[in-house]
C-alpha cells in the first residue's frame, strides 16, 4: 500500500537508487545481477550510516539504564506493594540520569519509513511500473537482473507463468528464495538474541525478562513473512541485520557490562580488545622474554677506624 504522506521518501529512494546504479554501470553490465546486488548492498549501508549516530544514542541510553539497574531493583524493592510510585520513582531516577527507556526505540521507528519506501519502490519495479522519477530503463534493467539465477523482483508465490516470463527456472528461484528468506530468519534471531543475551545478564530479575526469551523465539518467524517479499527487499533486510550484528558486537566489545561494588557505584571496566587488536596481539612465542632483573648495587661502606688508630696515639 502506497502512502501518500511518504511520496517524498519514495523519489528520494528511487534517485539514490538510479545514483548508485549508475556508478556500477560504469564497470559492470547494467543488467547484471551483481550490479544490483551491489546497489541494493550499497543503499543499505548508506542508509545505516545515516542513521548511526541513533544508535549511538539508543546504546549509551541503554548503558545508563543498565548502570542504574541496581538502584532500580532496590526502588522496586522498597515499593513492591505501590507500583504507581514504584513506576513514578524510576522514571524520576532515569530523568534525573539523562537516560531514556524508549531509545531503543529510535533506529526501529527510523528504519520503518525506509523500509516502506524501499519495499514500494522495489515492488513498483518488480510490477514493471516505472514511477518515483526512475526510467522505463531502469526499470528493465531491474526487470532482467538474475541474482544466482532468481529474478531480482520476483518472491516466493509468483505464479509459475510469471517467474518464467523473468527468464528463471522455476525451481531454481523457489530454491534461491528460501535460502535467502532463511539467512534472513536467522540473521534476524542472531541479531534479537544478541540484544537480549545481554539485557538478560545485566538485569536477571527484569520482570520483562520472559518476555524477552519469547521475542527472542519467535523474532525468526518473521523474517517468513518475507516470503512474499521481492528478492531486492529480502536482501536488504539481510544486509541490514548483518551490519546491525557487527554494529552492536562493535559497540559492546568496547563497552563491556558495568560492575558495582557493596554500596551499587559503577566500578569502571575494562574494555575488551576488538577483534583488531586480538589479531596485531603476537602470541605467547612471539612474545619478547622479560628482561632479567637489574642487579643490585651493593655499596662497600669502610669500616670505622677505632679512636687510637684516627689519632695516631699507643694504648699503654
Amino acid at each position: 500500500m502506497e502512502l501518500s504522506w511518504l511520496s517524498w521518501l519514495y523519489e528520494a529512494v528511487a534517485f539514490v537508487i538510479t545514483w548508485i546504479h549508475r556508478g556500477y554501470s560504469t564497470f559492470l553490465n547494467p543488467d547484471s545481477g551483481l550490479a544490483w546486488m551491489l546497489t541494493i548492498i550499497t543503499l543499505t549501508v548508506l542508509m545505516r550510516i545515516l542513521i548511526f549516530p541513533l544508535f549511538l544514542k539508543q546504546m549509551k541510553s541503554s548503558k545508563k539504564m543498565q548502570e542504574l539497574a541496581p538502584k532500580v531493583a532496590e526502588l522496586r524493592k522498597r515499593y513492591k506493594n505501590d507500583k504507581q510510585r514504584m513506576n513514578q520513582e524510576v522514571m524520576a531516577l532515569y530523568q534525573g540520569a539523562g537516560a531514556n527507556p524508549l531509545g531503543g526505540c529510535l533506529p526501529v521507528v527510523a528504519q520503518f519509513p525506509i523500509f516502506i519506501s524501499m519495499f514500494t519502490v522495489l515492488q513498483a519495479m518488480a510490477n514493471g511500473r516505472a514511477v518515483y522519477g526512475m526510467t522505463e530503463e531502469l526499470v528493465r534493467s531491474a526487470r532482467a537482473a538474475h541474482i544466482f539465477g532468481a529474478p531480482l523482483p520476483a518472491n516466493f508465490f509468483m505464479s509459475d507463468t510469471d517467474i518464467l516470463a523473468l527468464n528463471a527456472g522455476v525451481v531454481q528461484t523457489k530454491i534461491i528464495l528460501a535460502i535467502f528468506v532463511a539467512i534472513s530468519s536467522l540473521t534476524t534471531f542472531l541479531t534479537v538474541r544478541q540484544s537480549v543475551t545481554r539485557s538478560m545478564a545485566q538485569m536477571p530479575d527484569n520482570p520483562m525478562a520472559q518476555q524477552q526469551k519469547i521475542l527472542m523465539w519467535i523474532s525468526p518467524l518473521f523474517a517468513f513473512f518475507s516470503l512474499n517479499f521481492p528478492l531486492g527487499l529480502i536482501m536488504y533486510w539481510v544486509t541490514t541485520n548483518v551490519w546491525t550484528l557487527g554494529q552492536q558486537h562493535w559497540f559492546y566489545s568496547r563497552n563491556p557490562m558495568p560492575e558495582f561494588d557493596a554500596k551499587g557505584n559503577v566500578v569502571p571496566a575494562k574494555p575488551k580488545p576488538g577483534l583488531v587488536a586480538k589479531l596485531r596481539k603476537s602470541t605467547p612465542e612471539e612474545e619478547a622474554p622479560p628482561p632479567p632483573p637489574e642487579p643490585k648495587i651493593i655499596r662497600n661502606q669502610p669500616s670505622r677506624q677505632s679512636r687510637s688508630k684516627r689519632t695516631g696515639s699507643k694504648k699503654s
